[in-house]
């Protein structure tokens, strides 16, 4: 399951967080990579002790604790601190799969990593290439997002960053460790809490209808979730 999360950030909010970045904050992307991702990884990041990195990424993480739709697709038990990267010149990061099991040992933190997220800080025109490649059950999906705009995909699945020719793309990503780790279960409930939303807004605040929808809801969630 893909979803697209529309203007997570302000257009503004993008401009500021651009606006302070020191041109030489960037470290080679290759010192967080895997043993065999390392091979296929080209890009810089923004080290975890970054003064501008950890307050924006802050502002990210509470933006998403209170979005209705990151909250019903992805049910986050946990989310690891943005990283923030860059492609430039080429840069790329080829046919991967995220690991998935991740620890972060100053904070004490590791999660497992369900839901994958990419929040593109970068407008399409501002670059050429640097489409990021899901491979779904039914191929291969090519994700290109106005900045602000974030997409989240399972963890599980090969994905790419496609080379950068020109430009720079700039994102921000993260990982979520869900309260339910099953995909399918999670798509199921994510389907399902979106039409109670949606017949909601039509109904009775004591409709009988949706309150035995949201017992489902609630039952299956109960069934299926790990924490």
């Amino acid at each position: 399951m893909m979803i697209v999360i529309d203007n997570l950030l302000t257009k503004g909010e993008v401009a500021q967080f651009r606006q302070s970045l020191a041109p030489d904050g960037w470290a080679d992307g290759a010192a967080s990579a895997g043993t065999r991702s390392i091979a296929v990884k080209q890009n810089l990041q923004l080290g975890r002790d970054n003064p501008v990195a950890k307050d924006f990424g802050n502002r990210i993480l509470g933006k998403l604790g209170r979005h209705p739709l990151f909250v019903s697709a992805s049910l986050a038990e946990k989310i690891w601190p943005p990283v923030f990267n860059c492609y430039r010149d080429g840069g790329h990061y080829g046919t991967h799969s995220d690991a998935a099991l991740m620890r972060l040992p100053e904070a004490g933190l590791t999660i497992r990593s369900d839901l994958s997220a990419t929040l593109f800080l970068s407008e399409p025109d501002e670059y050429e290439g640097g489409e990021l490649v899901v491979e779904e059950q039914f191929g291969a999906q090519q994700v290109k997002l106005a900045a602000g705009s974030m997409v989240l995909y399972p963890s599980s699945s090969l994905h790419q960053v496609a080379p950068v020719t020109r430009g720079e793309r700039i994102c921000a990503i993260t990982w979520i460790q869900s309260a339910v780790a099953d995909t399918t279960a999670r798509s199921l409930l994510f389907d399902l809490d979106q039409s109670i939303q949606s017949l909601t807004a039509g109904r009775a605040k004591d409709d009988a209808d949706v309150d035995r929808l949201i017992h489902v809801y609630h039952n299956l969630l109960r069934r299926w979730a790990q924490v």
